[in-house]
């Protein structure tokens, strides 16, 4: 059945087999001057890009050898990072990207899982040595892991290769690693394949009427599955020119979008927020070329994408749902104002989208555990097939344990994450609902809702809240009330914090933000008999 949909594939022209390298030297011999990256001060071309990846490709290759190894690349989003990657693919051997601000612990667990030979990294501040979080990480690693630093787009090397009989060569369907946002425990390493990751830039490209004219604005973390394939990626897949920015600030991301036209971008909601309250004196409207934003990693409350319509009147800006592990879904030009504010929208061609009961059963519609097969879904996790196994239903369907509903015209609503369930007296409570009315409070900068432990009813429902102002748990409460949401979901208790603890895409770490919060509570009630403390709780 596999090697069927496959054919199914190829023969709708999804899978071609043709590598990225192949296609952005077909765009560097047609325009050689043309505008690649830019990235602060620094611009290359194609060509210049080209000729610089093409002598890292000759370091890596004298480096560590031939085979196909991994490597990975630990960036920010600069010009150096475009260069490696395309030296990596050049050389023969398959990166795996990471975002800089991965834990030394994470980067521990994935050096062991996918076993790279080298490590491309930044220097620490601005000294020549790797960061000592990289470092100590490679050396603790059960393989050895050499690592080099990127010195302008040379490579400066640190510690011996790995020995050639203690590599290992990478199976020709992995062409690329990325790796899971870890909110609940440590990374998986996401395999695509060529075939995979071609799939989703052809079918965005089609959907958003993107070509190499239309420059793609990039300020997510391009170690993110978000930056890697809708950035770095895409870019080189249209010959399009890539703009980056290395570090966030809206002020300066509306600049950089109108000086270079840009047509495109794909970030996280709070990069959103922080554009629709960033304060603009231009002639044009904020984002005045940009035609699409897409918009994911969390939840995109509808009361935002109303806003959005007043602050970036030329933007369509549509909830993206999709995974490290691929998919997506977005809404389309033509979808109604209902659809673009309640759902995640729908597929991109050839995505199968079905939702899977308690009963096991797969559904085409209806609310279930979302299942997904397609052109553009990974192939597996790489160094773990039995976690893979055990993810996939039916005829080769996904489980993404995500909680969702699929209605006849098959636009998705995305309804909560399995794991996310609030039990609330033995009735199971998707926080969804209740984090998009909280988010339509005027003074709300941020929300999660989580499950705060009661002896009576198990848990209870604990929003806690990013702010602008002092909030008082029955103001949000009459807000959520005016908003319509059922008494069921309102939140009876509330905290309020400076700030949450996230993972590059964006999406809050809750069971992180959740053991912090506990464990400051059972501090501050050991401290404080009493039972004052700086957080409110309704009784019920």
């Amino acid at each position: 059945m596999i090697d069927d949909i496959a054919e199914r594939y190829r023969l709708a022209g999804w899978w071609t087999g043709r590598r990225l390298v192949d296609r952005f030297e077909a765009h560097v011999t047609e325009a050689p001057g043309e505008p690649a990256v830019v990235s602060g001060g620094d611009t290359l071309s194609r060509s210049e890009l080209w000729d610089a990846s093409g002598e890292v490709a000759e370091e890596i290759r004298r480096s560590v050898g031939g085979g196909r190894r991994v490597v990975v690349v630990l960036l920010p989003n600069c010009v150096e990072w475009v260069v490696m990657f395309l030296a990596v693919l050049r050389a023969g051997h398959v990166p795996a990207t990471l975002p800089v601000t991965t834990p030394e612990a994470h980067l521990r667990h994935i050096f062991d899982l996918v076993r790279p030979v080298l490590v491309v990294c930044a220097g620490s501040s601005r000294s020549t040595s790797p960061a000592d979080a990289i470092r100590q990480a490679a050396a603790g690693a059960s393989t050895g892991v050499a690592v080099a630093t990127v010195d302008g787009t040379r490579l400066a090397m640190h510690g011996p290769a790995v020995p050639p009989a203690r590599a290992v060569d990478v199976p020709d369907a992995t062409a690329h690693m990325m790796f899971t946002s870890s909110t609940t425990g440590p990374p998986k390493a996401v395999s695509h394949s060529e075939d995979t990751l071609a799939a989703l830039n052809v079918q965005f490209a089609d959907r958003f009427g993107l070509d190499h004219g239309t420059p793609v604005f990039m300020p997510s973390p391009l170690g993110h599955s978000v930056g890697a394939i809708h950035g770095a990626r895409l870019s080189l897949f249209l010959g399009a020119l890539l703009i980056l920015q290395r570090d966030w600030d809206p002020v300066t991301a509306l600049e950089l979008v109108a000086r270079h036209r840009a047509d495109f971008t794909a970030a996280a909601t709070p990069f959103l927020m922080d554009l629709a309250n960033a304060p603009w004196s231009g002639r044009e409207p904020k984002l005045a070329s940009l035609r699409s934003f897409l918009c994911g990693g969390t939840q995109v409350p509808p009361a935002l994408v109303r806003r959005c319509r007043t602050e970036l009147p030329n933007t369509f800006v549509t909830p993206l749902w999709g995974m490290t592990e691929g998919g997506l879904t977005t809404c389309v030009p033509s979808s109604t104002g209902s659809q673009v504010e309640n759902t995640v929208g729908v597929g991109l061609p050839g995505l199968e989208l079905r939702t899977l009961g308690a009963d096991m059963r797969l559904r085409s519609t209806g609310a279930g555990e979302l299942v997904m097969r397609g052109p553009g879904v990974f192939n597996g996790y790489y160094g773990q097939p039995e976690l893979y196994a055990e993810h996939i239903v039916g005829e080769g369907f996904f489980r993404t344990g995500d909680l969702a509903r699929i209605d006849p015209d098959g636009y998705v609503s995305i309804t909560g994450r399995a794991k996310d369930l609030i039990i609330r007296g033995a009735v199971n409570i998707s926080p969804v609902e209740t984090e998009n009315a909280i988010a339509g409070h005027h003074d709300v900068v941020g929300v999660a809702v989580i499950g705060w432990p009661d002896e009576r009813l198990g848990e209870r429902i604990c929003a806690v809240v990013q702010a602008g102002a002092r909030l008082d748990l029955d103001d949000l409460i009459a807000s959520c009330a005016e908003q319509g949401l059922p008494r069921r979901y309102w939140p009876e208790r509330l905290i309020q914090v400076d700030r949450f603890p996230r993972t590059a895409s964006g999406k809050i770490r809750k069971q992180q933000l959740r053991d912090e919060l506990l464990n400051a509570s059972a501090s501050t009630a050991a401290a404080d008999p009493d039972g004052v403390g700086p957080d409110r709780s309704a009784a019920g």
